[in-house]
């Protein structure tokens, strides 16, 4: 029954006194009617409806009663109060007691208990109304109800939701926690209830202000939903009641509190509030502004706030922000006013402004930036390339003209840029870095802050990524990236045209939005060498300096060395070029020097270190003075005096050491000091007009050396140095002799400083060696000690090698110190067999001992010259390491729990096991010193042990026991740490691989799993996998012939190698270059060779094809990397990074690079070579039939292209080493490869390989000939390659008695093709033809049968030549003439490597990646003691200078200079956006149901579509997304899960958040069509029945109700006999039924425009009759209905034959 006449009757019953009684029973029949749960929303509304007529009869008025000051407000949720409580006397009790009973204690407690479950997403709908119908009550109560109801119910809402929004504040922005109100349940429910009571609030003027004040608070800090509901429930309230005057100071009060909201993060929140009071922001279409408007076009800080909701990261918001842009622009155009933003401060500047003069222009302009933004928002490159000429229109309409201002800002235009710099697309997002940088920004009028704060941030921000330094197409190799240059220029023109008080603040904010970032390799180091071109200028100061030592820190996270070391270069560069040396001191400037790493950028001797020299030298004067300074010495170079402080300062050590002695000093310290002295020295060196370093005169450096050499002449003879004193002394002597040492070459003559410097350190050498063996030997007895054993040893090293440069005098004082370490080492580990406990000082001396150890076989093994191993100390080291036992662990030492796991020493126990391991570490090393002494005593295969030896050596007798020893050590060791064994398992494994199979396999897995385990570990992996190889791939495992065991591993490993090489750059080149090495003994270091070790090579063929055809497909950015490393190398002395760090042969082609230089060593006289040669051109033309008949995809540059490219180059190679013999053997095969269809590079390789072998062999020419006789059809245009061969008869009959015979043969050949009907066979034949004639002429041949001929060929020459000069046949006919291949190309003269692998590859439209340059041969071929037996270069230069032609046909691509060429107005794709009848979409998080009622969907149409039977996801989300378009009132399902699936949302998209979506399950749709029914609607099925109407005949009626069936069974028949009508779509297709999805489209009655489409449909239906005479069958038939994206929604039906 309807509620409001329910209402009526029960106050007709409820006249008089008793009215409160007849409200207290309706409370009693709506709260105790239902049998469980709360009341029903349809009797709460029906009880509402009762207050309100029971509000119309005469009441009491609130002023007749007494107030009584004192009354409890209702603050207890949980109380339910009553009407005494509100001083309410007897008479007024009876209905305003009732309300404050329904207020107080049902409405209230009810809805405190409740909760809209899901906020802002979907919601139960039952839960929802109910939430809604007690609001709207308690609304009435309040209003009929004594005004302290009122203010407790609001006030109690403000406090919670004040509450609320504190907790918000104190809630990180990342968390996720639930935050709810104290008293409501949920906070939601708080808000519906004052969206409720706000209009009565504002009415009786209660608490606007707090109300106001808390509602924008929860507008800025609220949940999504929150800020959403407040937007659109309350602050609507906030403005509707009042005059206009109250209504625009409302407006103007919710501005100024907003636009003070600091945070960026609250700009959505602010584009939320003012889309949705967008009608009252600006001037209305009129002639006069009303009262209650406020224009914000005026307002600069509104234009700021759109120009960052327009680059903002969410969609939201930058829609929301768009409309307001269309709104502002659409009544600027309407009005026709002049307008400019008002600002206050010199900072602000006017953004946004109107003319009513050049209105067109204005809206021509803006209407182009929207569009621009808009298609922004898609995400494909081919719709946004081409706004981009409309960016260049805007940019020139920022200039100003002759006539006044420009019409438009740059700042809009720096909001584009961002959008593309930010979007997902990488194409996309360079785009626009490309056009930003090819506009020219310093031709613009852009404010200099704001385009340096651009460049800073989103500039550098999308230069980050490293997709876009790759190369363009018509790069070669080796270039520098188009962006790099780019960038550059940008940084370069901007530096040099920016005012002079900006440059220094520009580039410091550059240097530091750098060092906020974590950059990859490539990045930086393009932008690094951007700035390095940046001309000088005095820029920077320390705290320029300290940013780019904090962008160093960050590149030293690249694995990249030498783009790492390339990037510390340009950065050192930039800071020589841009700092102002006259505010920083010389102490900055070391700091900094010290942060660029010697071993990666600034090393001695390169072009680098003499550019700091120079720099330091011409402001030597001119830094700042240090601290403490208060004059600068006028006689000595103030870097000279800096530097001896310098060295005083860092030798001076605290009388007494303290608690930190047993600490190391820091490493960095003594780095800076030892790179300054060798600065100043070589300073001193260049400028000194008089040598300071001639006649013994060592004036600077012994300056500088003084504290160091007078500390190291104390380090043995000064019983109380301290420790301190003498670690920092070593540490600074260390990095002196490591950074001495050029890495150019200089001689020893020439470089005076290091000589200096020798000498000085040879004159306390005998006090280092003192000091450091009485440490070494008795001294070190902690943990901390063991890194000053690490530092004793290294500067051993280097002292080591500083006399072998300087000469070794026999007995001198290093033998005397290597003996007396030996033999105190082994005492040490003697001594401690012997003990049963270890204490931990005794275990620190073990570990010292073994590493000493280690240290004395090292030297002896690097330095043979010093014939130590003579010693008598040595040779017990080597008994004692052959007679211990292996793999000694040292115990970890006892700590008690007291300790808290400390040591004696107090150092943490948790590194021991690194201890441990380092002494297992240097253990191994010495028996690997040990084996390669006596490695030809131990038997090996084919022996026995030499008997004669006198040493009784376990090891050396039975290898098989120190390769179980090895299989151990790799189980106990760390991978990093595992070299040594690997090594001796290169000498075991060869000596038992056929006695110990089984054990050498084993010892070969272990050692592949170690090796596989470093492969992220850089540092490690490379010299594990070369060690590893050297075990694998010995020359006598490579001899194995037999299938065993361990030959079955070398292939597995093998197979292991190349997969991990396809992901792994220099994996297999290690592989290669050890197998090219160890087939040519000639070419190997390596010692016992055999002399025929290339009998192996036979065996491994297969390994060989693999090499020659190695280039796996990497990708992009591996293949990136690459690039940019051979564009590095190219530099060479330009960047100092190539001199300090070595080449690592990483380049995945080095693989093919080696294995061509090999096969150029062969000879083919020699019978393994040829033999070898043989076998490897059999496999490579096996290979190419393999992949000729493979279904693969061969187009150009696709791997099976770039396969069969690399066989043919490696044929064409050994081409010259074949013998007739074997050439007769595979010529067939070379005639069936021309016969197939192959890319262009593959047919000129096949053609020349044709050339060469008839030009060699010419008795092969008969058989030349068959192959103009196979089958045509099968053949086609595959004949134009054996044409193609004879145009070049000259080459081929160069060497023949037969020449005559064979050019007449030529012609009867060639003259049928050249009545082809294949255009392309007819002109390769014409060409041929030409050329064959030529020679016929030359050799003046005769004959009748020629005289015959030479009328038809002088014809149709003279035709081609003539005729055909227009035209595409002339064009082409002139294109295949100056091919290069029959122009400049000669077979013989430019026969080379430079040609097959560099030429020919760039002539032949392959890609980059397939050109190998001249000097990756060079480089490598210098490595080889024979010549090669083919050319590098080529001699001859003309096929050097010929560019690739486009006689092979193919598609380019256009790029951005194309784009850029094209109309200015060129029409660009656009999705319809229609803002004018668009609703903000502020609300978003609101629910489906709400969203349909606000925006007045329900109320336009009657149409509700049921898919309740439809149960697949796709089909639905279709219907939502049509009935959403035609404007359905509602869509209703048999799930509401549903519209959570993806597949229901790729489809919908988002159209359920705008449609009314209900659920009715399947079983509940008979009740549910009932009742519709009740309520006007007519059921109406799609179904085809007996009865039902065609939907072209049908007249819909205005309440309809849709049932669609389902997608298999459609309607079933117990719901169609509840239907009032069925229709069914007419079909001309076999196809039963049109998909459920599209059916809907067929039925737009919703929009009122069904008439238009019924006329359309007749149309169709008489076109049909027409052609249904020849189709069988008279049912119905399909069409195929699409709608069109454009607003006329015209249909297209397809049939089965045509398109109406």
């Amino acid at each position: 029954m309807d509620p409001l006449l329910v209402a009526d009757l029960l106050l007709r019953f409820g006249r008089g006194p008793r009215s409160g009684s007849s409200l207290r029973e309706l409370c009693r029949w709506c709260w105790e009617g239902e049998d469980d749960g709360p009341p029903s929303a349809d009797r709460v509304e029906t009880l509402r409806l009762f207050v309100e007529k029971l509000g119309a009869r005469p009441r009491p008025c609130a002023g007749d009663r007494d107030p009584d000051p004192v009354r409890e407000k209702v603050t207890d949720p949980r109380g339910s109060g009553s009407a005494a409580e509100y001083g309410l006397s007897p008479e007024e009790e009876d209905l305003p007691s009732a309300l404050l009973d329904l207020a107080v204690g049902r409405c209230l407690p009810l809805l405190r208990s409740m909760r809209l479950e899901g906020a802002g997403s979907q919601f139960q709908e039952p839960g929802r109304r109910l939430v809604h119908s007690l609001c709207a009550l308690l609304n009435t109560c309040c209003r009929e109800a004594p005004p302290t109801l009122l203010e407790d119910v609001a006030g109690c809402c403000l406090r919670e939701l004040r509450s609320y929004t504190e907790e918000r504040n104190r809630v990180d922005e990342a968390g996720t926690c639930e935050l709810q109100a104290p008293g409501y349940l949920d906070i939601h429910v708080a808000i519906e209830v004052l969206v409720k009571v706000a209009p009565l609030l504002l009415e009786r003027c209660i608490a606007t202000e707090e109300l106001m004040s808390v509602t924008l608070t929860a507008v800025k800090v609220g949940e999504d939903s929150v800020a959403s509901r407040m937007v659109t429930g309350v602050i609507p309230a906030l403005l509707d009641p009042g005059g206009s005057e109250l209504k625009c100071a409302t407006i103007e009060d919710i501005w100024h509190r907003v636009k003070r909201w600091e945070s960026t993060g609250t700009v959505s929140r602010v584009l939320l509030l003012l889309s949705s009071l967008s009608h009252h922001l600006f001037l209305p279409t009129g002639d006069r502004s009303p009262p209650e408007t406020h224009d914000l076009r005026t307002c600069p800080q509104f234009w700021k706030v759109l120009q960052t909701g327009l680059v903002q990261t969410d969609n939201t918001s930058r829609k929301r922000a768009m409309y307001l842009l269309k709104r502002a622009v659409a009544v600027s155009n309407t009005l026709k006013r002049d307008i400019c933003s008002e600002y206050q401060t010199e900072s602000d500047s006017c953004i946004f402004w109107w003319s009513g003069e050049k209105n067109k222009q204005h809206v021509q302009l803006w209407e182009n930036y929207i569009l621009i933004m808009e298609t922004l928002e898609e995400n494909q490159v081919h719709v946004i390339r081409p706004i981009l000429p409309r960016l260049k229109s805007l940019m020139d309409a920022t200039v100003s003209s002759d006539q006044g201002n420009s019409l438009f800002h740059t700042s809009w235009l720096l909001c584009a840029y961002k959008r593309m710099f930010e979007s997902e697309n990488k194409t996309v997002m360079k785009e626009g870095l490309f056009h930003f940088l090819d506009l020219g920004v310093m031709k613009y009028p852009f404010r200099t802050q704001e385009l340096s704060e651009f460049i800073c941030g989103p500039v550098m921000d999308a230069l980050s990524e490293s997709t876009l330094y790759s190369r363009s197409p018509d790069q070669i190799i080796g270039s520098c990236p188009v962006l790099g240059v780019k960038l550059q220029t940008l940084f370069v023109d901007f530096v040099e045209n920016v005012p002079e008080e900006f440059k220094g603040d520009f580039l410091m904010k550059l240097i530091k939005s750098m060092a906020t970032k974590h950059w990859c390799a490539i990045p930086i180091l393009f932008i690094s060498r951007a700035l390095m071109h940046i001309p000088s200028h005095k820029t920077w100061g320390v705290e320029g300096l300290h940013a780019l030592r904090e962008v160093l820190r960050c590149t030293m996270t690249n694995h990249q060395v030498l783009l790492r070391g390339a990037v510390q270069c340009y950065l050192l560069q930039t800071a020589m070029h841009l700092t102002n040396v006259e505010n920083v001191r010389l102490s900055d400037i070391s700091n900094f020097l010290a942060s660029i790493r010697t071993e990666e950028a600034l090393s001695r001797g390169t072009k680098l270190w003499m550019e700091v020299c120079e720099w330091l030298h011409s402001n030597d004067r001119n830094c700042r003075l240090e601290e403490g300074a208060t004059e600068m010495h006028l006689e000595r170079p103030a870097l000279n005096v800096y530097v001896q402080n310098l060295v005083e300062h860092y030798m001076k050590v605290p009388a007494t050491e303290g608690e930190r002695v047993s600490y190391m000093p820091d490493w960095f310290e003594a780095q800076l000091v030892a790179r300054m002295i060798l600065l100043v020295a070589d300073i001193e060196e260049q400028h000194s007009t008089e040598s300071v370093f001639d006649s013994g005169d060592q004036k600077a450096l012994a300056w500088f050396l003084h504290p160091l050499l007078d500390a190291l002449w104390k380090l043995n003879t000064h019983a109380y140095l301290p420790i301190l004193k003498a670690d920092k002394s070593l540490q600074l002597l260390l990095k002196l002799l490591e950074m001495s040492t050029p890495k150019r070459h200089i001689t020893k003559s020439e470089d005076r400083v290091l000589n200096v410097l020798q000498e000085c350190v040879m004159s306390s050498v005998e006090q280092v060696l003192e000091y450091t063996l009485r440490r070494l030997t008795s001294e070190l007895q902690t943990v901390l000690d063991l890194d000053r054993c690490s530092l004793y040893l290294a500067v051993m090293s280097e002292i080591v090698k500083t006399l072998s440069t300087v000469g070794w005098t026999r007995g001198s004082s290093i033998w005397s110190y290597i003996s007396s370490l030996t033999q105190a080492s082994i005492q040490h580990l003697q001594a401690a067999n012997d003990d049963k406990v270890l204490k931990l000082g005794r275990q620190i001396q073990m570990v010292v001992a073994r590493a000493s150890l280690a240290w004395v076989c090292e030297i002896t093994a690097q330095y043979p010259e010093l014939q130590l191993d003579s010693l008598d100390a040595v040779k017990t080291l080597v008994r004692s390491v052959l007679i211990a036992p292996f793999n000694q662990i040292l115990e970890k030492p006892f700590c008690s729990k007291q300790d808290n796991g400390l040591l004696e020493d107090g150092s943490s126990a948790q590194g021991w096991g690194k201890v441990s391991t380092q002494y297992v570490h240097d253990q191994w090393v010495c028996i690997y010193f040990t084996l390669r002494k006596f490695e030809q005593l131990m038997p090996s295969p084919e022996s026995t042990a030499n008997k004669s030896c006198e040493l009784l050596l376990p090891a050396v007798e039975n290898p098989a026991l120190a390769l179980h020893a090895c299989i151990e050590a790799l189980n106990i060791v760390p991978s990093d740490q595992v070299l040594p064994i690997m090594q001796c398992m290169k000498i075991l494994v060869p000596k038992l691989y056929r006695s110990e199979e089984s054990l050498c396999v084993k010892s070969l897995d272990l050692a592949w799993k170690v090796v596989v385990d470093l492969n992220s570990n850089q540092m490690h992996f490379w010299p594990i996998l070369n060690a590893f190889i050297h075990i694998a791939f010995h020359h006598k495992l490579l001899n194995i012939t037999e299938e065993c065991d361990i030959g079955i591993k070398v292939k597995e490993i093998i197979n292991k190698l190349l997969e991990i090489s396809q992901t792994k750059t220099g994996v297999f080149n290690v592989l290669v270059t050890h197998c090219c090495q160890t087939w040519l003994p000639a070419v190997s270091t390596a010692e016992g060779f055999l002399q025929d070790s290339f009998t192996s090579a036979e065996n491994h063929v297969d390994l060989f094809v693999e090499a020659c055809l190695f280039g796996p497909v990497f990708r992009k950015d591996q293949r990136l990397i690459q690039d940019v490393h051979i564009h590095i190398e190219l530099l060479g002395d330009d960047c100092a990074a190539n001199g300090a760090t070595e080449n690592e042969n990483k380049d995945d082609q080095s693989v093919r690079i080696w294995a061509i230089n090999f096969l150029c060593q062969l000879n083919g006289s020699n019978s393994l070579h040829k033999k070898f040669m043989e076998k490897l051109v059999s496999k490579l033309l096996e290979k190419d039939e393999e992949l000729r008949n493979t279904k693969g995809r061969y187009y150009v540059n696709s791997m099976l292209h770039r396969l069969k490219n690399r066989i043919w180059q490696t044929v064409l190679l050994l081409l010259p080493q074949m013998d007739e013999i074997f050439l007769s053997s595979i010529i067939e095969t070379v005639y069936q490869s021309g016969l197939s269809d192959n890319q262009a590079s593959v047919k000129y390789l096949i053609e020349w390989f044709i050339i060469l072998i008839l030009q060699k062999c010419p008795d092969f020419i008969d058989s030349f000939w068959r192959c103009f006789s196979y089958n045509p059809e099968s053949t086609k245009t595959s004949i134009c390659t054996f044409l193609a061969v004879l145009v070049h008869i000259n080459v081929i009959l160069k060497n023949t008695s037969k020449k005559d015979q064979y050019l007449k043969k030529a012609l009867s050949v060639i003259l049928p093709w050249c009545l082809n009907h294949n255009f392309s066979v007819r002109l390769y034949a014409l060409l041929a033809l030409q050329k064959v004639w030529e020679a016929c002429l030359l050799s003046k041949l005769e004959g009748e049968e020629l005289q015959f001929l030479a009328p038809i060929i002088e014809s149709c020459l003279e035709q081609v030549g003539h005729k055909q000069s227009t035209g595409n046949a002339g064009k082409n006919w002139q294109r295949i003439q100056d091919h290069f291949f029959f122009g400049k190309f000669q077979p013989l003269e430019d026969y080379s490597l430079e040609t097959i692998f560099y030429i020919f590859p760039s002539l032949s439209d392959v890609i980059e990646d397939e050109w190998i340059p001249v000097w990756k041969f060079n480089r490598v071929m210098a490595l080889f003691s024979s010549s090669s037996s083919v050319n590098l270069f080529n001699p001859r230069n003309e096929l050097c200078d010929v560019k690739p032609t486009d006689w092979v046909q193919r598609d380019k691509g256009y790029g951005l200079a194309e784009v850029d060429q094209d109309a200015e107005w060129t029409d660009v794709q656009k999705k319809i956006m229609p803002w004018k009848n668009n609703i903000p979409d502020q609300d978003l998080e609101l629910i489906y149901q709400e969203r349909a009622t606000k925006f007045g969907k329900s109320s336009n149409s009657s149409l509700i579509i049921v898919a309740s039977l439809i149960d697949k996801p796709t089909n639905l989300g279709g219907l939502c997304r049509t009935s959403e378009i035609f404007g359905a009132s509602a869509l209703v399902v048999s799930n509401m899960h549903c519209v959570n699936d993806k597949q229901f949302q790729a489809l919908s998209v988002s159209a359920e958040q705008w449609l009314p979506v209900i659920e009715v399950r399947p079983a509940q749709l008979v009740e549910y069509l009932q009742r519709k029914k009740t309520e006007g609607h007519t059921i109406i099925g799609v179904e085809q029945t007996a009865n039902s109407h065609d939907l072209a005949q049908y007249s819909f009626p205005e309440k309809t109700l849709l049932l669609l069936g389902n997608e298999r069974e459609g309607i079933p028949a117990n719901l169609i006999q509840h239907l009032d009508v069925c229709v069914e779509i007419p079909q001309c297709g076999i196809v039963r039924s049109l998909n459920v999805h599209r059916k809907q489209e067929k039925y737009p009655v919703a929009e009122g425009g069904w008439e238009e489409q019924k006329e359309r449909q007749n149309q169709l239906k008489r076109m049909d009759e027409e052609r249904r005479d020849c189709v069988a069958g008279k049912e119905s038939m399909q069409y195929t209905v699409s709608k069109n994206v454009f607003p006329s929604e015209r249909f297209t039906f397809v049939g089965q034959h045509h398109t109406v």
